[in-house]
């Protein structure tokens, strides 16, 4: 496979392009602080939370585990679980990143999101060749996600009742927001009503990480089950 150019004009461009983006994740980024506050995170922990797992969804949803005090297991799964679409994301990569030397494909990887993926392969399908690009705008999402966590998490103190202000409803405001995203087509239902009944029924019995583990299975399943040969 040749490898497509990777040079530092296209992860300029890539960064450049991705700034208009980075003021939301920055103000994500600063809700999350605030509510790792509540969750009693430390700011080293908060901020090595937001550079090693680096998934919005998934550090909401795990602190909201933490706050009602789960097992590591259910804490673990939830992670997993949220981040399974990078699998996808990767998949989607490797036009531009499989014939890439090491060094530069796991980096862009490593910065790569949900913003980021998106714009990429909006450039990709705009004729953009310059794998650099991926590597430029993760760097553009990845720097005001982890400064906003530091920023968020120092000034929690501040902010005695984060839900009193709605911050608890981010995780829902984004979930839906991908959701609508990378809506298609009414199939595309059938996965969030699997969730959404899930839900309901194991809430009054299950506490809330084992209940968006086994929703977000639930998901999966009526996905699969939609898109069977």
């Amino acid at each position: 496979m040749q490898a497509p150019p990777f040079t530092w004009a296209g992860v300029r461009h890539g960064f450049l392009r991705a700034q208009p983006l980075g003021a939301g994740v920055l103000i994500y980024g600063l809700v999350f602080g605030i509510l790792a506050t509540e969750a009693r995170l430390s700011a080293l922990e908060a901020v090595l939370m937001s550079i090693f797992v680096y998934s919005g969804s998934a550090q909401m949803a795990a602190l909201q585990v933490m706050r009602e005090g789960a097992a590591l297991l259910p804490l673990l799964a939830t992670v997993l679980l949220m981040n399974a679409r990078y699998l996808l994301y990767g998949a989607a990569m490797y036009p531009w990143l499989g014939g890439a030397p090491p060094a530069q494909s796991y980096s862009s990887l490593f910065f790569l999101g949900d913003a980021n993926w998106a714009l990429s392969m909006a450039e990709r399908e705009r004729g953009q060749d310059d794998a650099g690009f991926v590597l430029g705008s993760g760097l553009a999402m990845f720097l005001p996600w982890v400064g906003g966590t530091l920023a968020g998490r120092l000034m929690g103190g501040l902010i005695p009742d984060p839900a009193s202000l709605g911050m608890d409803f981010m995780l829902v405001a984004f979930s839906a927001a991908l959701m609508m995203g990378m809506w298609r087509s009414r199939a595309d239902l059938w996965p969030v009503l699997a969730a959404l009944a899930a839900g309901l029924v194991l809430v009054p019995m299950l506490s809330a990480g084992w209940v968006i583990v086994i929703a977000a299975l639930a998901a999966g399943a009526a996905g699969a089950l939609m898109h069977r040969p």
